[in-house]
């Protein structure tokens, strides 16, 4: 029987339906979701929690998620917009401003949860590869799995500078270094030095203290936050380092104070009678008769 080639025209795909609509739309990968919902009947109800990590142009969004059948369900939260109370004025969403990010979500769960003076994590990053081990007297660390989304997992991306903060942070994060920054592929070992760097963003120090010496005009324009903020290359390494202790100090989100808008008292349209009504479009062919 000779080649045909399959056409895949409207009767095609009115009888193709695929069956969920965010894969549909190409917003879920439901290949990683099962694995990471998917719960042993054993656990008794307990749920799976995720480590949530998602990019916006201008947002990091940090939460920690739970399935059940009718949802997901938010534990906690984090955002980067949230780091000018603790110090960081700007640069929101580059590594330093996840791995921030992910430190603060951490210590608000554990704070939520009781666990937060069992649990300190890593008080001063160094950039070393360490996980939450459980304590011998207390409960057991809390754990959580990476969640991505659709987001590329290559070598340093940001995914993982919140990854690192959560579990610096004192969340139990399974997970290995081979997509840290500075992994060596042969010798299958982490550059603890450069990773530190990346958490104290001392490579946007570096970066803006080139721009400032080769292209002025694009230093204003692409450190422009900085500058306004009176933040120089010199003193970027303290300003996140000043950060992390204060989130520390006190990771408890603190609502925004809306202010109240004068409320309008409502009118009723009053209805046009004929002689209004007439006079409205008399007007409006006054008008179309002028423009010509």
């Amino acid at each position: 029987m000779p080649f045909v080639k399959q056409q895949k025209n409207k009767a095609y795909f009115k009888r193709y339906q695929v069956k969920y609509r965010r894969r549909r739309e190409g917003k879920t990968d439901y290949y990683a979701r099962k694995r990471l919902v998917v719960q042993a009947k054993n656990k008794y109800n307990s749920p799976k929690y995720r480590l949530v990590v998602r990019f916006t142009n201008k947002d990091i969004v940090c939460q920690i998620v739970y399935a059940k059948l009718q949802g997901d369900f938010v534990l906690s939260a984090a955002y980067a917009h949230e780091l000018p109370r603790f110090g960081i004025k700007g640069g929101l969403t580059n590594w330093a401003a996840a791995y921030a990010t992910g430190l603060l979500l951490a210590r608000r769960t554990l704070t939520k949860l009781g666990l937060a003076d069992k649990y300190e994590g890593v008080t001063e990053a160094d950039g070393a590869l360490t996980m939450t081990e459980a304590n011998e007297e207390g409960p057991r660390p809390f754990k959580a799995f990476l969640d991505v989304g659709l987001a590329r997992t290559s070598t340093g991306a940001r995914v993982f500078g919140a990854m690192k903060g959560a579990s610096d942070g004192g969340i139990f994060v399974p997970h290995s270094g081979n997509r840290f920054p500075g992994y060596d592929i042969e010798t299958k070992t982490n550059d603890d030095e450069l990773l530190r760097n990346y958490i104290f963003g001392v490579h946007v120090a570096e970066y803006m203290e080139y721009l400032e010496e080769e292209d002025e005009e694009r230093y204003k324009k692409h450190f422009a936050g900085f500058i306004k903020a009176g933040v120089t290359s010199d003193a970027l390494e303290d300003m996140y380092s000043e950060a992390h202790e204060a989130i520390r100090a006190d990771p408890v989100h603190k609502p925004v104070e809306k202010k109240a808008l004068p409320a309008k008292p409502y009118r009723r349209p009053q209805r046009l009678n004929k002689k209004q009504r007439d006079a409205k479009v008399a007007e409006k062919i006054a008008a179309f008769h002028k423009d010509e």
